[in-house]
């Protein structure tokens, strides 16, 4: 329950393509996938229509993308846009939540909202038949949200209890927004999406409402419709639907260029009596548009992409020091992080995070091998097209494709470039993307009495504790030397 609430409320920068039922609509071929025939209109009060016909089954997909989410958030009030999503189901137009709740599941419809760093966005899929109501739900959340005061307090408060609940039951689903806030700082990348228990508290209706005032509008809206529909009957329902919607009054907040660590540094969260230590290594990579992503991913499936990768060979095959390790880049419009994810027992702390750094400079010093980089062309040739299945999926690879205007060669020219990608090529991703071991932000959740003395070594400590109502260590007085 508590990894469900957090995939949908902290995507970061990159959005979630969620698997669901519909029909296959990409051609694919040895990994080579690409765009169904579709249809793009901008409206006059600057919505983009984006619509992919396809009749295989009375389904009808749909992702409203609103560019924002995140940004919007005041830097002291992180967490509105994650309530603002969330109340976008809690009732709409004439419908307060049950009914709006049972408008949906009466035709076996859904609908589900959730911010990210970048966007709110709105997904469901409904039966073609049904797709009179589902413009009509979609329009009245968009146009006519309720904020009504008593859902905003019981959303408010199932998302601190949730983060409060996985600070007991698991910390790893929380440690990546430790990471972000102590990598990125005072970028908004390093404020958490959701809130914390701190910024939560603090959110009253009035902010809600003077989020919905400034960052909602026509201009900032995309919507994609994947599956048997009719393009004129929808651009024409769309068209009247929103018709009467202005463009926001302010446009979307613009990012800097985040700067990477040139040190390493440590954030150490005490968790009294943990058995395990978890921890996160990273540091800023590359952004959406990054010209050599066909390699980054092969390079990356090699290091910590998959269960025979370096990382987690090392750290969990070999050794047996972790039940698993991974690692992977979050790109948005400027560049999210790298990072490495793993935990060990309290006592092996030192030894999975040199291992994990001695991985990472045999990366930086060796590279990869031709017949490592076949392997790894191989792998991903074959999961790349399980992402394109269904019509829900085109629908958020569309959304994603106009959040960062990346055109549909993002989608068609993968395969083929995967294909040609060389060893030059991946020497000059690990050189460019990846971190090198001495400039590196770590960050641990363990017994900090038992490991203290085992990282210290790592970099000047930040001392934080698992149960201070925040992910910002920014007012914690940094303890040098350990």
């Amino acid at each position: 329950m508590i990894a469900r609430f957090l995939l949908k409320m902290a995507a970061a920068t990159s959005m979630v393509t969620p698997r669901g039922s519909g029909s296959v609509l990409a051609q694919t071929s040895g990994g080579g996938v690409h765009v169904p025939t579709h249809e793009r209109f901008v409206l006059d009060n600057g919505i983009t229509l984006v619509i992919v016909p396809r009749r295989d089954v009375p389904l009808v997909a749909f992702n409203a993308v609103l560019r924002g989410g995140g940004l919007g958030d005041a830097p002291v009030k992180p967490g509105v846009a994650s309530l603002v999503a969330g109340l976008l189901e809690k009732g709409a137009g004439n419908r307060d939540a049950y009914a709006f709740a049972d408008a949906v599941e009466g035709v076996g419809g859904s609908f589900n909202a959730g911010a990210g760093a970048e966007s709110i966005t709105i997904r469901g899929q409904f039966l073609a038949r049904d797709q009179q109501l589902m413009l009509e739900l979609l329009g009245d959340a968009l146009l006519r949200p309720r904020f009504e005061v008593e859902e905003l307090e019981t959303l408010r408060s199932r998302h601190i209890e949730m983060i409060k609940a996985a600070k007991d039951s698991d910390p790893s689903e929380l440690i990546g927004l430790y990471g972000r806030a102590f990598l990125f700082q005072d970028h908004p990348y390093g404020r958490p999406v959701i809130g914390s228990e701190t910024s939560l508290a603090a959110i009253a209706q009035h902010d809600v409402l003077d989020y919905y005032a400034s960052q909602f509008g026509a201009d900032r809206l995309t919507l994609v419709f994947a599956g048997d529909v009719d393009s004129a009957w929808l651009k024409r329902m769309v068209t009247k639907v929103f018709a009467g919607w202005r463009r926001a009054p302010v446009p979307a907040a613009k990012l800097l260029r985040p700067a990477r660590v040139r040190d390493r540094r440590v954030l150490l969260i005490d968790s009294p009596g943990s058995v395990q230590t978890y921890f996160w290594i990273g540091n800023v990579g590359v952004d959406r548009r990054y010209p050599q992503r066909a390699a980054l991913d092969l390079v990356n499936t090699l290091y910590g992409g998959r269960f025979t990768s370096l990382l987690n060979t090392e750290l969990r095959i070999k050794s047996g020091l972790s039940y698993g390790a991974r690692s992977g880049f979050t790109r948005g419009t400027v560049p999210g992080e790298f990072a490495i994810h793993s935990f060990a027992q309290t006592e092996h702390t030192a030894q999975a995070i040199d291992l994990s750094l001695q991985t990472l400079t045999r990366l930086k010093r060796e590279g990869v091998t031709a017949e490592m980089l076949d392997s790894a062309r191989a792998y991903v040739l074959g999961q790349y097209p399980l992402s394109f299945e269904t019509a829900t999926d085109w629908a958020a690879a569309m959304g994603e494709i106009e959040l960062y205007g990346l055109g549909p060669d993002y989608i068609d020219n993968y395969g083929p470039t995967l294909r040609k990608v060389t060893l030059q090529d991946a020497r000059e991703v690990i050189t460019e993307a990846f971190p090198t071991p001495d400039a590196l932000a770590i960050v641990l959740v363990g017994d900090a009495a038992k490991i203290r003395d085992q990282v210290k070594g790592y970099g000047t400590i930040t001392d934080m504790t698992l149960t201070q109502p925040a992910f910002d260590p920014a007012e914690v007085i940094p303890v040098a030397g350990g």
